[in-house]
């Protein structure tokens, strides 16, 4: 019986598949481009091998691809026969989280973890501001991831994957020091992890060095591969940037040629957020946003989102929403919302009909309700900076300006901020 890269034992008997679900591992935790490749060639090496269908099925829901992820999941069921303990535990859990049942997965990662900690693609379930700590809705999520990756340490030692993870949790938190250490090692050890790239450009953010931020991603950006599953979101980062040195040319291109859904490779959950986002701290920022662009991110919101329950999605659905006119699919998460958030999501989605509407007072006090708890969203700080761009954008046209450099210097310090307040003055 063969090992995988980090030690766990693997029911097949073919080398080749092995060394292609290795691979297929390793890009995947690195958004590196090759990914469906990989565990492609590894099922065609060995078309029972359990393990390499449940690679190829995150892939396919990373992508959106429900009908290719169940099939891949109902492949691997298929061949779960003689799977040892371990496998069998990683099927089982990964079979929760392709279900969606997401907090029933999170547990079953914690108990997995316990007796086969170096299960990467299960401890990597729990990572990231993506993954089911991220997404599960829960107060002090951030504390929690940190708190599952320090646990994690003395199994994974010098690893480039953990090391680029445990930098994003302690950098979330406001460990700069040590995440600027972590991440500076990750990249040291793979040099082409795009994960790794992308959060060492969160660091940049969080340290308020935008132009170096700026200079370093470009760089990385023309040499990342579109089909990389993290191209959607870096290509957001250089826009977010952009917007923020005035360089509007570079803001329209990145939205028209690389983050819109119509040109995109990037999983839908980031082709939403990330254009949505952009445009609305253009918005913000004084940018006159056609309306074009509205109406096309709200019908890709309805097809790809039509059922609420990931408050991060409903939250960017509803801005695209509203700044459409499209009301029914708006009045739909506000009356019907779900998930673990579902209170904060109806807060914010009416918050942002109510700014639409100019009704700048309900707007505030409803953003104000969602402030002390919109890590429970989900995304990163960076990301949810939208939030108190906003708040801070309905203080102001109340003439709470001071509220509004109050609320924004105990939040987030930005640049774009400071401009916020000059331009509506």
């Amino acid at each position: 019986m063969f090992e995988d890269e980090y030690g766990n034992k693997l029911s097949t008997n073919s080398r080749e598949a092995v060394d292609r679900y290795n691979k297929g591992t390793h890009q995947f935790l690195g958004a590196e481009p090759g990914v469906e490749n990989s565990f492609r060639s590894a099922i065609d090496a060995d078309p029972e091998f359990a393990l390499a269908h449940i690679g190829y099925a995150r892939e396919m829901q990373l992508r959106g691809r429900s009908t290719d992820m169940r099939q891949a999941l109902d492949r691997a069921i298929k061949y779960s026969e003689n799977l040892s303990e371990r496998e069998q535990s990683h099927l089982n859990v990964s079979g929760l989280l392709l279900s969606g049942k997401s907090a029933e997965a999170r547990l079953a990662v914690y108990e997995h973890v316990k007796h086969w900690p170096r299960d990467v693609l299960i401890a990597q379930m729990c990572t990231s501001v993506f993954g089911l700590i991220g997404f599960s809705g829960l107060p002090g999520r951030e504390a929690e991831q940190l708190a599952f990756l320090s646990n994690l340490t003395n199994h994974y030692d010098e690893n480039w994957w953990f090391k680029a993870q445990l930098a994003f949790a302690q950098l979330e938190v406001g460990q700069l020091h040590e995440a600027t250490k972590n991440i500076e090692q990750a990249l040291l050890l793979n040099p082409d992890s795009a994960h790794s790239k992308h959060i060492k450009a969160h660091l940049y953010y969080e340290k308020l060095e935008d132009k170096d931020g700026l200079n370093y991603l470009k760089t990385h950006w023309k040499n990342y591969d579109p089909s990389g599953a993290l191209y959607n979101h870096i290509s957001w980062h250089v826009g977010l940037w952009s917007l923020e040195c005035g360089n509007l040319k570079q803001v329209w291109h990145i939205l028209d040629h690389h983050i819109s859904p119509k040109n995109s490779l990037g999983p839908p959950l980031n082709v939403l957020t990330d254009s949505v986002a952009l445009l609305f701290r253009a918005e913000i920022a004084g940018v006159k946003v056609p309306i074009y662009r509205w109406r096309s991110l709200s019908a890709y919101a309805s097809e790809k989102f039509a059922k609420t329950g990931l408050g991060f999605a409903d939250m960017h659905a509803a801005i695209a929403h509203v700044r459409a006119g499209n009301l029914d699919p708006l009045d739909n998460i506000i009356t019907n919302a779900k998930g673990p958030v579902a209170n904060l999501t109806k807060k914010i989605s009416q918050a942002y009909r109510y700014m639409q509407n100019k009704e700048w007072l309900k707007a505030s006090d409803l953003f104000l309700e969602v402030m002390p708890d919109h890590a429970r969203f989900g995304g990163s700080n960076a990301q949810r900076d939208l939030i108190d761009f906003s708040l801070a954008t309905c203080l102001i046209h109340q003439g709470r300006k001071n509220e509004a450099q109050t609320v924004l210097s105990i939040t987030r310090p930005r640049a774009l901020k400071k401009k916020i307040i000059e331009d509506l003055h």
